[in-house]
């Protein structure tokens, strides 16, 4: 099940919201897992027995680990530690890394392994890294261990954030697992934050997507220097709608429901560097890497040769994290050595300036480029298709292909670029600083037309994936 579809809108939605807020309050967090267990299990009905053990073991794990450390047995909240970290990450491993594992194994000579095809429980990576983040949190007492196996199982289980993010450590929601904030206002701010995300997701991101399908599909041979500009751009805007529309109708969901959520994308596309890129970027990933991997092995109070190799152990973690494929590894470090070159050579000298028109067109190219190694899985068609990007080849400036998409697409790709900045959001802004009411009807009937929009897209159309959802 998917935000952006009918039967969640009209259908799956409204039940759970009714039934959440007219039950008694004590009653609310059975709601919630249960309907969140509903919604995994429309997709999962197999892996759902996955999740509740994982529940179960993560909940037994955290009352262990507490339980030494108050009682001075360092050791054994060690032990409970590893244990838990070992068999979360385990799972991780045979669900998504096992075919990959065994497939590169098998290229050593005399080294045969049955490979078996595992189907991938979905958001997997993403309920993991909660559960990592709760139990080590556990583990250095920045959080007591939940007592009650329902809230942590609602923290785990959470239908806003549960298949594709954002990624919400333990700490920074407990105080909203007792105490929400339950209000009218707040609730009309998440339909809001659900509708704008909605039509990211269907007006923008399944738009773009349509094109990088058609253009990227074909053989490299055909392409122009056009077409490929095209596939990077097209999965530039997809894979941007796509992801940060997902999580603006979580973070809108989770206010419905009285939570909380920090935003995960602020913008990336305005940034001026690779580095401010991966700050504005899937900001909830980013920070589980710094505090969980980062931060332990040193992060940059160390001499520069560790600071360089612990970006690229977690540049190379971030790639694998995606997916289970040396494309995704490759993006990884390709992002480690352009944050390196930043930190040690671009902007080495606080005192160098570069005019801030050439820094966002190196950002935006170097983001480009990143995501069609991200989009393509064949290294060597996404090695061509850069090349012809840059004139590699004997191939033509432009053809029918690119030319088409170009130009129907001209008013669409204007409003993506425009959307990819804060324009739209500091237009909202002014409008509710003046709290007059034709700011607040225009207001409403902007979000009221774009839930049309979006719906009415809905019915028409069949094409509608997401991306983050394989992992």
């Amino acid at each position: 099940m998917v935000f952006s579809s009918i039967f969640f809108i009209f259908i799956f939605l409204p039940v759970t919201l009714a039934l959440y807020y007219l039950v008694p309050v004590k009653l609310r967090d059975v709601v919630l897992l249960l309907m969140s267990l509903v919604f995994y299990a429309w997709g999962e009905p197999v892996y759902v027995i996955l999740m509740v053990l994982s529940i179960m073991f993560n909940y037994v794990m955290g009352l262990q680990i507490d339980l030494r450390q108050e009682t001075g047995n360092a050791d054994r909240a060690r032990f409970f530690l590893i244990a838990a970290v070992a068999v979360d990450l385990g799972l991780l491993g045979i669900f998504k890394y096992y075919g990959f594992i065994v497939e590169n194994l098998n290229h050593i000579p005399f080294i045969n392994i049955p490979e078996h095809q595992l189907g991938l429980p979905i958001g997997i990576s993403f309920y993991t890294f909660q559960t990592l983040s709760y139990i080590i949190d556990v583990y250095r007492k920045k959080i007591k261990a939940q007592r009650s196996i329902l809230l942590l199982g609602v923290y785990i289980t959470m239908f806003p954030q549960l298949i594709a993010g954002p990624i919400v450590q333990y700490g920074d929601i407990e105080r909203q697992l007792y105490d929400r904030n339950i209000s009218r206002e707040h609730f009309a701010e998440g339909v809001r934050i659900f509708i704008k995300g909605l039509a990211k997701k269907v007006l923008l991101a399944n738009e773009a997507g349509r094109v990088f399908d058609i253009l990227s599909g074909g053989s490299t041979d055909e392409l122009s220097v056009l077409s490929a500009w095209m596939i990077a751009v097209a999965f530039t805007f997809q894979i941007y709608f796509d992801f940060s529309g997902y999580s603006d109708m979580a973070i809108g969901l989770g206010k419905m429901l009285g939570f909380d959520f920090k935003i995960n994308f602020d913008h990336p596309y305005m940034s001026t560097s690779a580095t401010e890129f991966w700050r504005r970027w899937h900001i909830s990933l980013g920070s589980w890497f710094r505090d969980y991997v980062y931060i332990p092995l040193g992060g940059s109070f160390c001499p520069p040769k560790r600071h360089i190799f612990n970006m690229m152990v977690v540049w190379m973690l971030t790639g694998l994290w995606h997916g289970a494929s040396w494309n995704f590894v490759f993006w990884g470090l390709y992002y480690g050595i352009l944050l390196t070159f930043e930190k040690y050579v671009l902007f080495k000298n606080p005192e160098r300036h570069y005019p801030s028109v050439l820094l966002h067109v190196y950002a935006m190219l170097a983001a480009m480029i990143g995501w069609v190694f991200f989009s393509i899985t064949d290294m060597s068609k996404a090695f061509r298709i850069i090349g012809i990007m840059f004139g590699g080849g004997a191939h033509p400036l432009t053809d029918n292909a690119g030319l088409y998409y170009l130009m129907s697409m001209s008013l669409l790709w204007a409003v993506m670029i425009i959307a990819s900045t804060d324009t739209f959001s500091m237009l909202e802004k002014k409008l509710e600083e003046r709290n007059t009411r034709p700011a607040v009807y225009v207001t409403a009937a902007f979000y009221s037309l774009l839930l049309l929009a979006s719906l009415a897209d809905l019915v028409n159309d069949t094409y509608n994936p997401f991306l983050y959802f394989r992992f």
